[in-house]
């Protein structure tokens, strides 16, 4: 009996062993330097991926013939969605075949996934809930708006943010259990663009009775301890209403319309935190939620008012850290600021829907090179005219780059930019050089647009990608005052070797005194630099 129980016990030690060991390998965050970075399989992943139309992946047949068309793009990551409805359709009873079916063609098709949690919320309304809780607004209440209750189910119902969490649990231990050693899963948004739309805040009879008291001193120690790092519209609003540390929501934030949205925010974050928490304790892949962008000068409720804007992103922090990234959809023209305002105060930056087509095919290379994002993923890729012309040249020269990429960033060894003829040039320092970068302009005519990046490889060595702009570099240390261009190569990365195509000279390097990206194309270039009298 006793050899038994020492059987038994021995084989309990390597059980847990073989947990842990899974535990350090499934898809995790890590700090590196200054950046943020996808660790999988123990090696840093850049995503390069697209979100597919919201209903594509709520059929197998339907998906099929789509996983090919993506990988040819070339993606390595998919954003599908997996609602709530459809793996619980009756209370209790959960159904995985989609999610099975899903996984299994992103396998075939070697690709990774990204899956959208689309349960209570998606873009601020609650049609994704299953029919059991759109039927019951009793046990599931509704927001009120303006006396009217509409179909966004309320935060302040704590038997719909149970039910959420249990579904959402369920979901990670089956993702567990399914591809816990594989990874093709990578990351889990947890609802959609969430906040009430058509209304600053709920009114509900629960709204209005949690506004009406005390702010949670969770939020006020919060701001208190993180004074120097609130986003300056939040402080602004605390310091404008006497930034006191207890009172009522309008005692401590006014009474305006951004008083409701953070109001909304904190219950938001609340919620969302909650469900997160509930799914990581089975499965602790990395967690985001994604925004609908504000317009400038927009009132709440215009867009939906609590999801996470950049103004509000700290009370959605004070609740609880079950969210690793408050993410960005861009689709507004002002791509660089965006960004900005995602990738601060220790916000890593991953952008799970943009624009796509001749936007996307830029941007990528802006927010890689210059914020270290994590990821970039253009929107209903599935219906796009020709994604192989305008994204898929990005990702080709991207995926081709992604080590090279991920080896230097959060070291001030990466730079993207984005040039257009209102902003025709921009400039940094890297490598002891002052790196000029500007709209590609030769025999008297130039590019429109440029972007790229640009990655320091070597003391005097860079390593360059994109499409319309040229580079000089002007020495930023002692020595040698001038610096010119020694060679420069056009080529491609295979199985990470470098292999030099033509060596670019003359018309292609302005006789020497640039490193060009001619307009016409993308290209992947090396440049030596050297320093003379």
């Amino acid at each position: 009996m006793k050899m038994r129980l020492r059987h038994v016990a021995v084989f309990s030690i390597l059980l847990a062993a073989s947990a842990r060991a899974q535990d350090a390998n499934i898809p995790h965050l890590e700090k590196r330097g200054t950046a943020t970075q996808l660790v999988v399989d123990g090696k840093p992943y850049l995503i390069l991926g697209a979100e597919i139309h919201n209903s594509s992946s709520s059929s197998l047949d339907y998906m099929k013939p789509i996983w090919p068309r993506l990988a040819e793009i070339p993606l390595n990551t998919v954003l599908t969605p997996v609602s709530w409805e459809l793996i619980e359709p009756t209370e209790g009873q959960y159904d995985f075949t989609l999610v099975d079916g899903l996984i299994q063609q992103a396998r075939q098709n070697n690709l990774r996934i990204v899956f959208l949690w689309l349960a209570s919320w998606k873009n601020g309304m609650s049609s994704y809930a299953p029919l059991w809780v759109k039927r019951d607004t009793r046990r599931f209440p509704r927001v009120i708006e303006r006396d009217n209750e509409v179909e966004i189910l309320s935060t302040l119902g704590k038997a719909t943010m149970e039910a959420d969490a249990k579904a959402f649990a369920a979901l990670m231990h089956h993702i567990r259990e399914i591809d816990g050693q594989s990874h093709t899963v990578l990351m889990l948004q947890v609802e959609n663009e969430v906040g009430v739309l058509g209304d600053t805040r709920d009114h509900s009879a629960a709204a209005d009775k949690a506004f009406a008291s005390a702010v949670p001193h969770e939020l006020t120690t919060y701001l208190q301890a993180h004074r120097e790092s609130l986003f300056p519209e939040l402080r602004e609003l605390w310091d404008a209403n006497g930034a006191k540390t207890s009172g009522t929501w309008t005692d401590v934030f006014g009474n305006s319309p951004r008083a409701d949205e953070v109001f909304m925010a904190w219950n938001y974050g609340r919620y969302v935190n909650h469900v997160a928490a509930a799914g990581k304790a089975e499965y602790p892949l990395p967690m985001y939620v994604n925004t609908w962008l504000a317009h400038q000068d927009a009132t709440p409720g215009d867009y939906p008012s609590g999801g996470p804007q950049p103004r509000v992103i700290d009370a959605w922090k004070a609740v609880g850290s079950a969210i690793d990234i408050y993410s960005p959809d861009i689709y507004q023209s002002n791509f660089e600021d965006w960004c900005k305002w995602y990738n601060r105060a220790g916000n890593p930056l991953f952008i799970p829907e943009a624009a796509g087509g001749a936007a996307g095919e830029q941007n990528v290379f802006y927010a890689v090179g210059q914020h270290d994002a994590i990821g970039f993923s253009p929107f209903a890729i599935d219906s796009a005219k020709d994604p192989k012309n305008d994204l898929g040249k990005s990702y080709e020269a991207l995926i081709q780059l992604a080590p090279e990429i991920l080896q230097h960033q959060g070291k001030g060894e990466t730079a993207g930019f984005l040039l257009e003829r209102q902003k025709p040039s921009t400039s940094f320092v890297m490598n002891r050089y002052l790196v000029t970068v500007s709209l590609d302009e030769i025999f008297g005519s130039g590019a429109e647009k440029g972007f790229g990046l640009i990655i320091a490889t070597g003391p005097n060595e860079f390593l360059g990608a994109g499409s319309g702009f040229r580079v000089q570099f002007t020495p930023r240390s002692p020595g040698l005052p001038h610096a010119g261009v020694g060679y420069v190569e056009e080529g491609k990365f295979e199985n990470g070797r470098w292999l030099p195509g033509r060596r670019l000279n003359g018309d292609e390097n302005d006789q020497g005194h640039y490193w060009r990206f001619a307009p016409q194309q993308i290209s992947i270039e090396k440049a030596g630099v050297y320093r003379f009298e």
